[in-house]
């Protein structure tokens, strides 16, 4: 009884076995390939489960679905010579899968074979362009160029090329800071040279100023000398013309102003009354 039961349990077993071995599942996003002794026998695209020779017969599997590339930015010379870090972006599928099969196996190699294939199309293809067409309109001829020399080469490993764009072009860093130094050197010289001719015409400007002003005061000072020439003159007059007048008057105003000069409040003066001084005081003009 035992032994019926051990043998049904292993014939169990094979048959469990046997049947994994026999059938296997196509996901929806999925395509595959069944191998027999490593040659492809079957193209397998819709998905559901399947069935196989077992032990001698297996299957790889391959996304059907948009995949991305992205490989790392690489320099790249311009036909002006220009050097330039450019970061390319990609999306591809497998469209041949028997083609990709024998070309490259699996899906790293592939993305090892198809980042060659970018790379290489975009630096023949930006030789032939200058700095100034990669900034203008020219860009997209220029990307529809890499594009074509893309999928021209990536359908020789059973790969089809949905798009190719280049997401960046700069400058490599070394040259970047050496031309920002230079343009800071630059910018340096002209600023320099602004402030020079900046001061060389505010020092035109304070000296026609000063010259000017001078000018004016003299002028000024001038104009003022003969007005007061002027007055003292017509004063002169005025006051000979009032001494001849009646020179007792004369006398007596030149009087008054001593007084009015010499008692200010703060001043103490001893004189004699009967001084020439005094002359004035006690007396009455006729």
């Amino acid at each position: 009884m035992k032994k019926n039961l051990h043998l049904v349990l292993i014939t169990v077993f094979f048959v469990i076995i046997l049947g994994m071995q026999s059938f296997y599942i196509v996901q929806q996003p999925e395509q595959a390939i069944v191998l027999q002794f490593g040659d492809p026998v079957r193209l397998v695209q819709e998905p559901g489960l399947k069935m196989k020779i077992p032990f001698i017969q297996n299957v790889v599997f391959y996304d059907k679905r948009l995949l991305n590339l992205e490989p790392p930015a690489q320099e790249v010379v311009l036909k002006d010579k220009k050097r330039l870090d450019v970061d390319t972006f990609s999306r591809y599928r497998i469209t041949e899968p028997l083609i990709f099969y024998k070309t490259v196996r699996n899906e790293f190699q592939a993305q090892n074979r198809l980042q060659e294939i970018v790379n290489s199309s975009a630096r023949n293809v930006l030789a032939t362009f200058t700095l100034i067409e990669l900034l203008s309109d020219k860009r997209t001829e220029i990307m529809k160029k890499i594009s074509e020399a893309v999928k021209r080469d990536a359908a020789q490993i059973g790969v089809e090329v949905a798009d190719v764009r280049i997401r960046r072009a700069d400058l490599p860093i070394q040259l970047s800071q050496a031309i920002n130094e230079r343009m800071k050197t630059e910018r340096i010289r002209e600023a320099k040279g602004y402030r020079a001719a900046g001061e060389k015409q505010a020092q035109k400007i304070r000296a026609t100023a000063d010259k000017q002003a001078t000018i004016t005061i003299a002028t000024a000072e001038k104009e003022a000398q003969k007005i007061k020439g002027e007055g003292d003159k017509i004063a002169t007059e005025i006051w000979t013309s009032a001494t001849n007048v009646d020179p007792e008057f004369y006398g007596f105003y030149r009087s008054l102003e001593a007084y009015r000069n010499s008692f200010d409040g703060e001043t103490s003066l001893i004189l004699a009354p009967e001084g020439e001084f005094f002359h004035y005081f006690g007396k009455t003009l006729k």
